[in-house]
């Protein structure tokens, strides 16, 4: 059963994201897969007592629902704001490389792969939203070819963007994601949050983040905005 595809909310923009089926704070995802054991070492995300109630009442709709877990995926490309699948699915056909949680006595399967962007994250739920998941990581870098990322130059960019530029675009729940510049004097970044989809986006990155990053790195002269802005779903300006 396809519970919904879901788009992260930013901490700093009250934004939810709301489900087309149906499920805030306090029961982690424990590092021990067994069903007992909740071991706060390998906390993945935390599970609020609202969403687990409503999981276990949407589940317990399905045939053998006691073999049922809830996969939690991200489904979103690098560089694009957090989009969510959630999923029940038959807990032992979990893959071998799948994180499998319990929760009082209901089981989480978290790919591999998207541990580290869920770590920290809490899954909640209220009726006007739905499901919400707030998510306080940023999503991984876009790699483009020919771009550069490990240099001195992105070092000075990304200490600006997570210094400065973020916490202004923070005011309307937007941040950028440095993913590297073309040795011809051009940074290349994409924006997430409220920004992503903004009226105002392009104004921000031309006069804003341009200003702030071309006055202290001599190297770039420019900034380009690789965001698909007509796939943004919770723009702060429309």
């Amino acid at each position: 059963m396809l519970l919904s595809s879901l788009r992260g909310v930013s901490e700093t923009k009250t934004s939810p994201f709301t489900t087309s089926g149906d499920t805030p704070k306090t029961s982690p995802l424990a590092g021990d897969p067994s069903p007992t054991a909740e071991s706060p070492r390998d906390t993945i995300i935390t599970v609020t007592a609202a969403a687990l109630t409503k999981l276990k009442e949407l589940r317990d709709t399905e045939p053998d629902a006691k073999k049922l877990g809830l996969r939690l995926s991200i489904i979103s490309k690098p560089g694009e704001d957090f989009r969510y699948d959630l999923v029940f699915e038959e807990f032992l056909k979990s893959a071998f490389t799948d994180e499998v949680r319990t929760v009082d006595g209901f089981k989480f399967i978290i790919p591999q792969v998207d541990v580290d962007s869920l770590r920290g994250a809490e899954l909640d739920y209220n009726e006007q939203a739905g499901l919400v998941l707030r998510n306080p990581n940023r999503p991984k870098a876009p790699v483009i070819d020919g771009l550069v990322r490990d240099d001195e130059t992105s070092a000075q960019v990304e200490a600006i963007v997570s210094t400065e530029v973020n916490p202004m675009l923070a005011a309307h729940g937007g941040f950028v994601t440095y993913a590297g510049h073309d040795n011809e004097g051009t940074a290349y970044f994409t924006m997430g949050g409220g920004c992503h989809g903004c009226s105002m986006s392009k104004q921000t990155m031309l006069e804003g983040v341009q200003t702030m990053i071309t006055e202290q790195v001599k190297a770039i002269t420019r900034v380009r905005d690789l965001t698909d802005h007509a796939t943004g779903a919770n723009p702060y300006y429309s």
